[in-house]
């Protein structure tokens, strides 16, 4: 591994390019902890009146947008040793009004602090970067015209005025569940019962129900039932918690292992109620012969891991239910398109997903544009190791979003990483 300049991180500066060389990956690594869970404990531990610790806490991008946005509440926080403390403001805020909330490029974040920010604040001024304003919210804004609440959305800003209260709220189901887990932390400051029901299936449940967890632990009553959920306004408790590892960074790993690494990948816990951890069934359908359709709107984040196995996998796989990815950091389904195309895969592109072909290397000896997109970035590298020629993954610094010491651990595993 080469770097331009000293420091514990390969990814040093606001641009990086690598270069990875073909190779294959042994020994072995510990994904990040769950940016899932730690969103959601970090804001009920905000939430609650005294401290709480959140042991294996690890500070990616986004996880520094929620800290930032519960810091504007009046939560405060400190790092040590892996663990975060957090003393909580006790669901009673007294800033001043119209607080600004910085969301940096996180969507969770946004989504979340809407509804909080209207029940605990009477609304807020909330910004982004990159693309991150121009990622859905119609479902808030046509709660808000319900409701009598006022917005405005301009490209730099989305300002907010008005409060929530308890109540039923309708939701598509075929929007993102982070809406879902909004409206349960908001109803749960409220006083009285609410229910937030599904119109429809509800995609990417499992991110839900992760959320319905943590209230409970926090000492919230919310249950969930077929409709949706429903939730009685509380106080939230300050307790212990342990992040376990990421599922939806690990599947990068496993994707490598699938097409000829030899990963050990330590602290996934096979009873998490993370839905990525079907990335395991995935990619064993994947591997199998002959055509394959696999649905992925309960995973949709698994398409550039389970497409990087399918380029290498027998027979072809059709991928559909992956439309909200169009609305991700990047285009997501027109990235993971351009990035393995851009490599050699045999891919296309439809309205709702990928149609890719296996082969059993790639050419490679191209540089591929990541868009921005921590998980083309890392989904491009992976891939790099399959091909003929070493690959140019560009502007790969958007990894620190979710998993800032991903090369750092492709380095460790045996990959052959050059900042160029």
């Amino acid at each position: 591994m080469t770097k331009t300049r000293e420091s514990n991180n390969i990814v040093t500066g606001e641009y990086m390019n690598v270069l990875i060389e073909p190779g294959r990956l042994t020994g072995s690594v510990t994904p990040p902890p769950s940016k899932s869970f730690l969103h959601r404990y970090i804001l009920s531990s905000a939430l609650a009146t005294g401290e709480s610790v959140i042991e294996n806490a690890a500070l990616s991008e986004d996880i520094r947008a929620t800290l930032r946005c519960v810091s504007a509440l009046g939560a405060r926080w400190r790092l040590e040793d892996g663990a975060l403390y957090i003393s909580g403001m006790g669901g009673d805020y007294r800033g001043a009004p119209m607080p600004r909330f910085d969301c940096g490029g996180s969507g969770t974040t946004l989504r979340f602090m809407i509804p909080v920010a209207s029940v605990l604040c009477s609304g807020g001024v909330f910004t982004g970067g990159g693309r991150l304003l121009r990622r859905p919210l119609r479902p808030y804004f046509d709660i808000f015209d319900s409701a009598g609440i006022s917005y405005s959305l301009s490209e730099a800003e989305l300002r907010v005025e008005g409060t929530l209260g308890a109540g039923e709220y309708f939701l598509p189901g075929n929007v993102s569940s982070q809406f879902f887990s909004g409206l349960l932390f908001a109803m749960a400051l409220c006083a009285g019962h609410s229910h937030i029901a599904s119109r429809g299936a509800l995609e990417s449940a499992a991110y839900a129900e992760m959320t319905y967890e943590a209230l409970r632990l926090a000492g919230i009553d919310a249950h969930a039932e077929e409709s949706g959920f429903r939730v009685a306004g509380g106080r939230f408790g300050p307790r212990r918690y342990t992040v376990e590892a990421d599922w939806s960074q690990a599947a990068f790993w496993i994707a490598a292992n699938a097409i000829g690494s030899d990963i050990d990948i330590n602290g996934l816990p096979e009873t998490s109620s993370q839905g990525d951890r079907c990335i395991l069934e995935i990619a064993r359908l994947l591997m199998q012969d002959g055509g394959k359709e696999i649905d992925m709107s309960q995973c949709p984040d698994l398409l550039p891991p389970a497409a990087l196995i399918a380029a290498f996998a027998p027979g072809n796989c059709r991928f559909t239910g992956c439309e909200r990815l169009r609305y991700k950091e990047s285009d997501r389904i027109s990235s993971v398109y351009g990035a393995l195309r851009t490599l050699g895969a045999h891919i296309t592109e439809r309205v709702d997903g990928l149609t890719v072909t296996g082969r059993r290397e790639l050419p490679g000896g191209v540089a591929v544009d990541c868009r921005n997109d921590h998980r083309i970035a890392m989904m491009a590298s992976v891939a790099a190791l399959r091909c003929r020629e070493p690959a140019v993954i560009s502007d790969c610094e958007c990894v620190r979003k979710s998993y800032p010491d991903f090369y750092e651990n492709f380095s460790t595993l045996g990959g052959a990483v050059h900042v160029v």
